[in-house]
């Protein structure tokens, strides 16, 4: 995190002022929203509405940042970060300050959400993350410090968003920034080296957080810890592979994990079908060609009616969101 001084020299009043000296656009402080290791965000007001203002004292990583988002919105269709609308300078007492303006994402954190609305939408969310994660490591980055703080819930309709990039970080180097928890380094689970598998172990740590909303820290044997943890509450222990498949590595790629959890939820709504259905799963298909293809089409069946039955499940949760947000 940024230390005390450091943060002290960013700290302005709301209502302060920043005049951009190259473009000439001036922006009013609002609030802080936050801080970090390279610099603090605020909530600022300008001639486009409210936006996001981040200064810091590295200019270098002013222009890291920069390029992250720059990258993120050559992805076509991209909702995983913020949108960049200017780069400039603020001298101030003699003081030159970068800071770069991006869109202002508002809404809750993914823990809060999931709090008020309830446990069912996380498995929602997460297929989202995991498809953003994907088109974000095809680009050549890992978003480092990935925690339901930096993940925001906007809507309707629902939509996870990713929100400060200072941990974003080019696939191949090392990690930037990071909270423990988040970190398979500190679990002892892997290196700070930024791979698709950094962020996917993060995935999992967040799934696990939004059960331990407190969070908890790593006793003697860190990964032998979650395993337990995972195992003591029920909606874990039933995604139990995926999880463990995250921590220790085994995935590569955001959508092979995508898959497995996807396959959970089919899962899921196939066991609750009636109970014919269930007899007919249960059921040894006789031998011979007549059998092949009854067993072809209700293997068909069977999909298609998991396939309705995850649509319906998404469908009734985004209704009752959208009843309570219009309550």
């Amino acid at each position: 995190m940024m230390n005390n001084t450091l943060k002290s020299q960013y700290k302005f009043q709301s209502g302060t002022v920043i005049y951009g000296k190259w473009n000439k656009n001036h922006y009013t402080l609002v609030k802080e929203l936050g801080y970090g290791a390279n610099g603090m965000v605020y909530l600022a007001e300008g001639k486009q509405g409210y936006v996001a203002l981040k200064m810091s004292d590295n200019s270098i990583s002013i222009t890291s940042e920069v390029n992250v988002l720059k990258s993120f919105s050559k992805v076509q269709g991209n909702t995983l970060g913020p949108s960049l609308l200017e780069i400039d300078d603020w001298e101030t007492h003699n003081k030159r300050i970068p800071f770069y303006v991006m869109e202002y994402i508002h809404g809750p954190d993914l823990l809060a959400f999931v709090q008020k609305k309830g446990h069912g939408w996380s498995d929602v969310l997460i297929l989202q993350l995991l498809n953003d994660l994907d088109r974000l490591h095809h680009e050549g980055w890992v978003f480092g410090d990935l925690k339901p703080e930096n993940l925001i819930v906007t809507g309707p309709p629902t939509r996870i968003r990713c929100i400060d990039v200072g941990g974003t970080t080019m696939i191949g180097r090392a990690i930037k920034e990071y909270t423990e928890f988040f970190d398979r380094g500190y679990w002892g689970a892997g290196s700070r080296k930024a791979d698709p598998s950094y962020d996917l172990f993060a995935t999992a740590m967040v799934m696990i957080n939004l059960s331990y909303p407190k969070r908890f820290t790593k006793q003697r044997e860190g990964l032998e810890q979650l395993k337990k943890a995972i195992q003591a509450k029920p909606e874990l222990a039933e995604r139990r592979d995926i999880l463990w498949k995250a921590i220790t590595g085994k995935y590569s790629a955001a959508l092979e994990m995508r898959k497995d959890l996807l396959k959970i939820l089919s899962s899921d709504s196939g066991n609750t079908q009636n109970s014919s259905t269930m007899k007919v799963n249960s059921t040894k298909p006789k031998k011979g060609t007549a059998s092949r293809v009854r067993r072809r089409r209700h293997n068909k069946i069977v999909g298609f009616l998991e396939t309705m039955m995850i649509i319906l499940v998404i469908s009734f949760l985004y209704i009752l969101y959208v009843y309570g947000h219009l309550l």
